[in-house]
């Protein structure tokens, strides 16, 4: 009976646990009439939806999974929580948890609209964070296009075609890291698709 309980709040998007790590507990997350509760390394509390202050949404990939989501919650008191959208299975394997973080995420949002709550909803990386990687690319850019040109002036096709293929792979990559993150704001009534799995 308990376990079916558990498994109808869990559809509903009420409830959500990951394991940030190969050692400790879950990290534990419900959303009751009452507020955020929430359980982490043996500590918990209970955020009423009023005094939840902030949400950051983002794409934060990680070298075992390349389509992690992170949600940061800050209270009005200053402190945050993190949740993330993988589990540690093994020391080898981070398993997605695509519907159940984002059924938490949207539940947690519905919540928070109907307490007319007044939080500050942010998508993406910080405007300075993000401002820094797009320097970054742009000094890559150049360097990149300095090698091609200086490897097509010798006639080094082999390595023009690494240049290529690198600089492809690389714009796939950190390209669509750096469009999910754009900075920007969010309402209540539209979350940022590109930031939910």
């Amino acid at each position: 009976m308990a376990t079916q309980a558990s498994d109808a709040q869990g559809a509903s998007g009420a409830s959500y646990a990951y394991k940030a790590s190969l050692i400790g507990s879950a990290h534990r997350f419900d959303l009751t009439d009452a507020g955020l509760s929430w359980h982490i390394a043996g500590r918990s509390g209970l955020w009423p939806y009023g005094e939840i202050s902030a949400i950051r949404l983002s794409f934060r990939p990680v070298s075992m999974q390349q389509h992690r989501f992170r949600a940061d919650v800050t209270h009005a008191s200053g402190r945050r929580i993190s949740i993330l959208s993988t589990s540690w299975q093994t020391a080898a394997l981070m398993a997605p948890q695509d519907n159940g973080f984002r059924a938490f995420i949207v539940e947690l949002h519905v919540r928070m609209a109907k307490a007319g709550s007044r939080a500050v909803l942010t998508a993406g990386l910080g405007r300075i964070a993000y401002a820094a990687a797009l320097a970054f690319l742009a000094v890559l850019t150049v360097a990149m296009a300095g090698l091609l040109i200086r490897a097509l002036a010798i006639g080094e096709f082999a390595g023009v075609l690494f240049i290529l293929g690198f600089a492809a792979l690389f714009a796939w990559q950190v390209g669509g890291f750096l469009r999910r993150n754009q900075p920007r704001t969010y309402t209540f009534a539209h979350l940022p698709e590109s930031l939910l799995p």
